[in-house]
């Protein structure tokens, strides 16, 4: 069955646009949470993805992604805007020395590709970076499950099932980016799921001069 996939080109295009469609759909409830004031986009995790993941979009279509590119540019295009509001309604700083860092070693990567002609340095400086903002997001997506949405993160992890699918074959330079995709966003599911199940089983605080602590609970 797969053997049949990965020789149709053109069954490729379609998982490939069905995994941009369902990218796009998995920005929209992100979008519309920030704006409403539910989620709070972790600012310097957003911009390390949108200067980090249009390197990446550049890296892949220098490589001759084709069907599995329009997975990366939704991604792109989907990360900056995230990145643009979370600069009103996001949470924690950006442009620090850290991130300074990052950008710098991204430039290093760009250089390596320039100078060699090889988009795989860029490409693997980009994911290695970007697994670090990432574990940011993973970090806060545990202890305050609440400021993300489930149903972004989950879409996009099917939508990079889909696109590493659409690469049509084992070719690891194309099939890097929706991979490391796959993990990040499964991983901060995976955190979402595990802090809403702490929270659940985490226990009431009651004051210790309440006479009765039902009173509390029933909100008297």
């Amino acid at each position: 069955m797969f053997d049949v996939i990965f020789q149709d080109p053109n069954l490729l295009w379609l998982i490939g646009i069905a995994s941009a469609l369902l990218s796009t759909y998995a920005y929209l409830p992100y979008v519309f949470d920030t704006l409403s004031g539910r989620t709070r986009p972790q600012r310097a995790s957003w911009m390390i993805w949108s200067v980090l993941g249009s390197i990446a979009l550049a890296s892949q279509i220098y490589e001759g992604a084709s069907a599995s590119l329009w997975f990366a540019a939704i991604q792109v295009g989907g990360t900056v805007l995230i990145f643009i509001l979370s600069l009103k309604h996001g949470t924690g700083g950006f442009l620090n020395r850290s991130d300074a860092c990052v950008l710098a070693a991204a430039a290093v990567g760009v250089l390596a590709w320039a100078l060699t002609e090889t988009a795989v340095y860029a490409l693997a400086i980009t994911i290695t970076i970007s697994m670090m903002g990432g574990a940011i997001t993973v970090t806060k997506a545990f202890r305050s499950p609440e400021t993300e949405t489930l149903t972004t993160w989950s879409a996009s992890f099917v939508a990079a099932t889909l696109a590493i699918v659409a690469v049509g074959g084992l070719d690891w330079v194309l099939l890097a980016y929706p991979l490391y995709l796959w993990v990040l966003n499964g991983a901060i599911v995976l955190a979402i799921l595990l802090g809403r199940a702490h929270q659940a089983r985490a226990p009431i605080f009651v004051p210790r001069h309440t006479k009765n602590a039902a009173q509390v609970l029933r909100g008297v």
